[in-house]
């Protein structure tokens, strides 16, 4: 019996065995070689290549006789590759804070949700150069969803977003599009200038900023000159 789900039957071995799992917590070779009509062989070379690339976990179980058997479940990263419907709650949930707070208290909320995450993290970069910041938020923003890098070209930092965990909802809530940028802002304490922004039809969210000790430096030379 081929296994279901959302009304169409999954014609691909991988793919019925990454949804068996996500239907039943933990499963035997044995279980999903009958849910997807496969053999035995087949579905251990599928386990193998999957548990490779980090989506499956293996859990020995002893029996009273005979050699231990393995039970299968899905990885933290084999659940993400289901979608998630957060988008729409997020939404939602938006709209009526949308509708009983004014736009400024709603703006407050956003910033204390940002500064909440700096300053549990403050700890940590405080210390660090500003290289070593910069590092330090591209992993910050990945923990937030976020796929991001940075690059310094003709003495000039860009930061490149390649994904934005909140597309979805920003396209009809563009206040969830300050969060990354004043996260950056108050990690690297630099001023950012947004060149392109994937909510905008852009490929990217860039950004373009210098050091502070430039800004340090150049004010200084300003004032001198005055």
């Amino acid at each position: 019996m081929k296994f279901v789900t959302g009304n169409r039957k999954q014609n691909n071995t991988r793919d019925t065995i990454l949804a068996a799992l996500k239907a039943r917590p933990q499963a035997t070779v044995e279980g999903l070689a009958e849910v997807a009509d496969v053999s035995p062989v087949t579905v251990r070379h599928h386990l193998n290549s999957l548990q490779a690339e980090g989506l499956l976990e293996a859990t020995s179980i002893r029996r009273k006789v005979g050699r231990p058997h393995y039970v299968y479940s899905l990885s933290q990263a084999g659940h993400e590759l289901f979608p998630k419907k957060y988008a729409r709650l997020s939404s939602r949930l938006l709209d009526e804070l949308k509708h009983r707070f004014s736009e400024a208290v709603v703006a407050d909320l956003f910033g204390n949700v940002v500064q909440k995450i700096v300053d549990e993290h403050k700890g940590e970069y405080e210390s660090l150069s500003f290289e070593e910041r910069l590092d330090y938020v591209i992993d910050l923003l990945e923990e937030e969803g976020f796929l991001a890098r940075w690059e310094k070209v003709d003495g000039q930092y860009r930061l490149i977003e390649y994904s934005c965990p909140y597309i979805s909802v920003g396209q009809a809530h563009t206040e969830v599009c300050t969060f990354d940028r004043e996260l950056v802002t108050l990690v690297l304490q630099t001023e950012l200038e947004q060149h392109s922004c994937m909510l905008k039809g852009d490929t990217c969210c860039q950004f373009s900023f210098v050091s502070p000790a430039t800004i340090q430096t150049n004010s200084k030379v300003t004032h001198d000159r005055q």
